[in-house]
């Protein structure tokens, strides 16, 4: 029980990290994105071909990759995303369907069907023993960089300036405007920082797990799960809701692995049902 609990905040942490980015998105753009799975998704493939490209190990590979993450969330802002956000609550969950689809069409294409996994070298099957709980490194690891990322979100959040422009306008778009906040660049660093982090997510996945190009639609629903248990917005309620996610994973695992991921979708659904989402 004990083991079970402890892989489940492991587990827990990794979903808050895919989730942060969504999380921030909506609770600054009020951006659903459905694409979030595929863009993580394409954090892994990135991380392949960089690894393979330049010989080093996936790990070293991951501090390229960011910025280009970066980049690319501004891109889709400034082009697709900033479009999308004055038609409506529609469209951009029609327009970030289509950007999903899209991307899994494109990675068929240049990589295949066919699942791959990142090589994580020796840390990636490296272990310890606490208390009789076997532990593995990277999914300590994944855990702590979902704690670094999100802490590390509320702090330029909450004692930055450009955390203050951020807040008010996500408080009020008009009276932001209104103060002088520079909104256009606002959403882009914010959508950029949300495909970093998704990607950086991705790369995780990959080491833990294999993906495919259509690995993104689990992943995306998982991700979202988490943010709505923790609560719209809330960086640290995602956290939250990764660790619920996680736990309830893992201890029906124990009494059957087949019912694991029905439990979850189950707990949202109650979760919805409790407590409706309120934007």
């Amino acid at each position: 029980m004990i083991a079970a609990l402890v892989q489940g905040v492991l587990v827990g942490g990794t979903y808050a990290l895919v989730a942060c980015g969504l999380s921030l998105a909506f609770g600054v753009m009020r951006l659903v994105n459905i694409a979030h799975g595929d863009l993580a998704v394409c954090g892994a493939y990135l991380a392949l071909v960089a690894a393979t490209g330049l010989g080093v190990p996936v790990l070293v590979a991951v501090p390229l990759i960011l910025p280009l993450a970066f980049g690319a969330g501004v891109v889709l802002q400034l082009a697709l995303f900033e479009r999308a956000l004055r038609g409506g609550v529609l469209a951009p969950v029609l327009v970030t369907f289509g950007l999903s689809v899209m991307i899994q069409n494109l990675l068929v294409t240049g990589a295949s069907a066919n699942p791959r996994s990142l090589d994580g070298g020796e840390f990636a099957l490296a272990g310890f023993e606490v208390g009789g709980v076997a532990l593995s490194w990277l999914r300590v690891a994944g855990f702590a960089v979902a704690v670094v990322v999100l802490g590390s979100l509320h702090l330029v959040l909450a004692r930055t300036g450009f955390g203050r422009r951020v807040r008010a306008t996500a408080d009020d778009l008009e009276a932001a405007r209104l103060a002088g906040v520079r909104v256009r660049p606002v959403f882009a660093c914010v959508a950029g920082v949300s495909v970093a982090t998704a990607a950086l997510a991705g790369v995780f996945q990959g080491l833990m797990s294999t993906f495919d190009p259509y690995a993104g639609g689990l992943i995306l629903i998982f991700a979202f799960e988490a943010v709505v248990i923790g609560g719209l917005g809330s960086l640290w309620g995602t956290l939250g809701g990764g660790i619920v996610l996680g736990v309830t994973q893992q201890l029906v695992a124990l009494w059957d692995v087949r019912f694991a991921v029905l439990a979850v979708h189950v707990l949202f659904f109650v979760v919805l049902v409790v407590r409706p989402v309120r934007t």
